[in-house]
C-alpha cells in the first residue's frame, strides 16, 4: 500500500515545482497579489475598519495607517478572537490557536490559526518542501515508509468555547486529511500526550516496529528521542539504522542544526540528508533551497506579505520597513509579516539577511530579543552557533546545549560574556575550547572584536561545563520540556544564567 502511496505522492509533488518556479521568477508580482488578497479580507474585519483598510488600499497607505506591532501590542485583538469574537483580525470565527513559548516576557503566545493559513501556508509549504526534496533526490523512497513527527499537545478552551489550542505541530496534525495518517507515525493519541517523558516511553514502544524513512522536529528533542530508543532497546552499536534501516532525511527547524550535526552523525550511519526549514506558529516561511548550502528559499505565494526593518533602526519611533523589491543583500533585517491568519504588520522576532535574489534566499541570523549587546558587541545567534560548532570541532567536543549572557561591569571590573555549556563529549581542554570560541567570535563579528581589543570593554568569555541533564532539568522546571520548546541561546540579561546557577547550587547541597 505504501509503495502505491509513494508513487502517487511523489508524482503529484513534482508537479508543484513549476508553480514554485513562477514565484521565483516573478517575486514582486506574486507578493503584490498576496498583499491584495490580504487587504481585501482585512477590510471585512474590525481591525481593518479601525485602520481604514479598503480592498484597494495601496502598500504605501497600508504602511502609513497600520503600525508595526509586537505580540504585546497585537494581543488585545488576538484575545478578542480567543474569547469567541467574529471577524476581528480575519473574516469568520477562529477554531484553532497555536501556543508558542516565544520570548514575550517568557510567557506563552497564542497565535490564531485560520483554515486558510492551514491550507495555503502550512500545508502548501510542507508540500513544496517535499517537492523540492524529491526534485533534488529523484531516487528517494520516502513514502515507502513512514514519517516520524515529534509534536506537541492540544487543549480545550478554558471557558468551554469551541476553540482548541496547542503546539502548531499538533494543530496541523489534528487537521490533516485522514489519508496522511497512512504515512506518519506515531498515532495521534500518542503524539498529543502532554507528558514529554511518558510520551518518549510510549513512542519508543510504538516506533520500534515502524519503518521510519524520515523524521521532522526540533534537533534538541529529536536527538533525545533517538538516544532514548537506543538505550531502551540496548542497541550496542549506537546506530539508529539498526531500528530504522531505510531512514533517509531529517527535516529540522526551530534552532540551528550545526551544534547538533556531530551528535546526529554519531547515531546515524551512512548517507543521510538534512533539510533546514523555517516554520513557526505564525506561518511557514522558508526551507533549504539547495541541501549543499545554508540558504533558505523565501516562500512568496503562501499567504504571507513580507516587510523588512533594518535591525539597527528597529528602536526608532517610526522605523523604515522595506518590501521585497527594496531590500539589500547582506543587511541584518527584522522580519515583519502580514498573514492570512490575521497577523497585521507583526514583528515576528526573527532576524534575517538576504543572500540572493531571483530567487530570494535568506539565512536566519537570530532573534530580535535573543542577542547580547550590553557593550555594543551586537552578538547574534548565528555568530554564536558558528563559533560553538568550530570550537567543538577544534577540541574534539560535542555540545548538547548552551546558553550565554552578559557579565555586567561592576566598579573597575570589565564586562564579559558567561557561557553555560553542557557537553555530550568534553573538549580536550576547556581552556582551549574557550580560546577557540573567542577567536572565532572575533573573526565573525567586528563589533565583538573591537570590544575585545586589549580587553577594552570585554574580557575573555567565561565558560562553565554543566553536568549531563542540567538543561533537561532546567527546561522541565520552566514547564518547557519537549515539543516545540527551544533552549534560549543568547540573552541580554542574566535571568537564564541565574536560574541555571540556582539549579547547580541546589544540586551541590
Amino acid at each position: 500500500m505504501l509503495k502505491v502511496v509513494h508513487k502517487v505522492a511523489s508524482w503529484i509533488l513534482k508537479r508543484r515545482i513549476e508553480q514554485m518556479e513562477y514565484f521565483m521568477d516573478h517575486p514582486h508580482d506574486v507578493q503584490a497579489q498576496v498583499f491584495r488578497h490580504l487587504v481585501e479580507n482585512g477590510a471585512q474585519t474590525t481591525f481593518g475598519r479601525t485602520y481604514g483598510l479598503r480592498p484597494h488600499t495601496s502598500i504605501s497607505d497600508f504602511q502609513s495607517r497600520v503600525p508595526i506591532s509586537t505580540y504585546e501590542e497585537i494581543y488585545p485583538w488576538i484575545e478578542k478572537e480567543f474569547q469567541g469574537g467574529e471577524s476581528i483580525l480575519w473574516p469568520g470565527k477562529r477554531r484553532w490557536f497555536s501556543k508558542s513559548s516565544g520570548t514575550t516576557n517568557d510567557k506563552s503566545k497564542y497565535i490564531p490559526v485560520t483554515d486558510e493559513a492551514l491550507e495555503e501556508c502550512h500545508y502548501k509549504a510542507g508540500q513544496d518542501m517535499l517537492a523540492m526534496y524529491f526534485d533534488q533526490n529523484p531516487d528517494s523512497q520516502l513514502f515507502t515508509g513512514k514519517g516520524l513527527s515529534i509534536g506537541g499537545s492540544l487543549y480545550d478552551h478554558p471557558e468551554g468555547l469551541p476553540i482548541r489550542y496547542g503546539d502548531v505541530s499538533a494543530v496541523i496534525t489534528e487537521n490533516l486529511p485522514r489519508f496522511y495518517e497512512l504515512a506518519r507515525t506515531p498515532r495521534k493519541e500518542v503524539a498529543f500526550m502532554s507528558s514529554w517523558e511518558e510520551k518518549m516511553d510510549v513512542m519508543a514502544r510504538e516506533l520500534y516496529d515502524e519503518d521510519v524513512t524520515s523524521f521532522a522536529g526540533v534537533p534538541t528533542w529529536t536527538i533525545v528521542l533517538i538516544h532514548h530508543l537506543l538505550d531502551t532497546y540496548g542497541i550496542e552499536n549506537g546506530d539508529i539504522r539498526s531500528i530504522w534501516p531505510n531512514l533517509e532525511v531529517f527535516f529540522h527547524g526551530g534552532v540551528s542544526f550545526e551544534p547538533y550535526r556531530t551528535q546526529f552523525d554519531q547515531v546515524i550511519s551512512g548517507k543521510m540528508h538534512y533539510m533546514d526549514i523555517y516554520n513557526a506558529s505564525e506561518g511557514y516561511f522558508a526551507f533549504q533551497y539547495d541541501l549543499s548550502k545554508r540558504d533558505l528559499l523565501l516562500l512568496l505565494d503562501h499567504g504571507v506579505f513580507y516587510e523588512f526593518v533594518p535591525l539597527d533602526r528597529l528602536d526608532e519611533a517610526h522605523p523604515p520597513a522595506y518590501t521585497l523589491d527594496q531590500i539589500e543583500l547582506g543587511v541584518n533585517y527584522a522580519m515583519v509579516i502580514t498573514t492570512n491568519a490575521g497577523l497585521w504588520r507583526y514583528l515576528i522576532g526573527d532576524t534575517v539577511i538576504f543572500t540572493g535574489k531571483y530567487p530570494y534566499t535568506i539565512q536566519i541570523t537570530g532573534r530580535t530579543k535573543h542577542f547580547i549587546n550590553t557593550f555594543g558587541e551586537e552578538l547574534m545567534v548565528d555568530n554564536a552557533e558558528t563559533a560553538i560548532a568550530d570550537a567543538a570541532k577544534q577540541t574534539g567536543a560535542i555540545v548538547s546545549n548552551y546558553t550565554a549572557g552578559p557579565v555586567f561591569m561592576e566598579g573597575k571590573s570589565k564586562g564579559g560574556h558567561e557561557w553555560y555549556i553542557e557537553f555530550e563529549e568534553a573538549p580536550s581542554s576547556l581552556q582551549a575550547f574557550q580560546a577557540q570560541l573567542d577567536i572565532r567570535l572575533r573573526q565573525l563579528n567586528s563589533d565583538y572584536e573591537a570590544k575585545r581589543q586589549a580587553d577594552l570593554a570585554l574580557v575573555a568569555p567565561c565558560i562553565h561545563a554543566l553536568p549531563s541533564g542540567t538543561f533537561h532539568r532546567w527546561m522541565k522546571k520552566r514547564g518547557k520540556l519537549g515539543g516545540q520548546h527551544k533552549v534560549p541561546r543568547l540573552a541580554n540579561h542574566r535571568r537564564y544564567l541565574d536560574e541555571l546557577a540556582a539549579i547547580l547550587e541546589h544540586e551541590r547541597r
